[in-house]
């Protein structure tokens, strides 16, 4: 969840693939019920986002009903339900949640669902392309497998996101 300036409360539907750390941020809204977050799933399951997906592992919200969890069996993942108040069953999610807490919304006023999903979305890309990861050596989910040389202090160049809150640097020709 996320409070606006406004004192209104916006609900974030995401996914993370355990084994790339990548993340999916799906939606925003005010009122999220079954039958949105089940759109919510076939919207990724359409993107082709659910390819080799074996297992979804959900927490006992009745907002996650048959059909949600269909929309999963049909693309062949095994739909897991976390044990009741066990926060550690669900560890990527938690702290996936507590790096966008404290890395942006501690520091971002948020006025509305379109100012939270410009947000959201420059976030994912910087998580998902630049954000290094212990779990992952220190790589980003993106680059997995990727090697890059190292480069002279004077060919990278910082470009700033979210208003300078999160820097990335980058490899510049000569």
């Amino acid at each position: 969840t996320v409070e606006t300036v406004f004192l209104r409360t916006l609900y974030v539907l995401f996914f993370i693939e355990v084994g790339s750390r990548r993340i999916h941020i799906e939606g925003v809204t005010r009122n999220p019920d079954a039958a949105w977050v089940t759109q919510q799933a076939r919207n990724l399951s359409m993107a082709d986002e659910l390819d080799g997906v074996c297992f979804l592992i959900r927490d006992r919200d009745s907002k996650y009903t048959a059909s949600f969890d269909e929309v999963f069996r049909t693309e062949g993942a095994r739909v897991l339900k976390t044990p009741v108040r066990a926060p550690k069953a669900n560890a990527f999610a938690e702290r996936f949640v507590r790096t966008i807490r404290a890395e942006v919304f501690d520091l971002v006023l948020v006025t509305g669902r379109r100012h939270l999903l410009k947000v959201l979305s420059e976030y994912e890309v910087h998580y998902n392309s630049h954000r290094p990861h212990r779990g992952l050596d220190l790589q980003a989910p993106a680059t997995i497998g990727v090697f890059s040389t190292p480069k002279p202090i004077r060919q990278i160049e910082r470009r700033e996101l979210l208003g300078g809150l999160i820097s990335e640097y980058h490899g510049v020709a000569a």
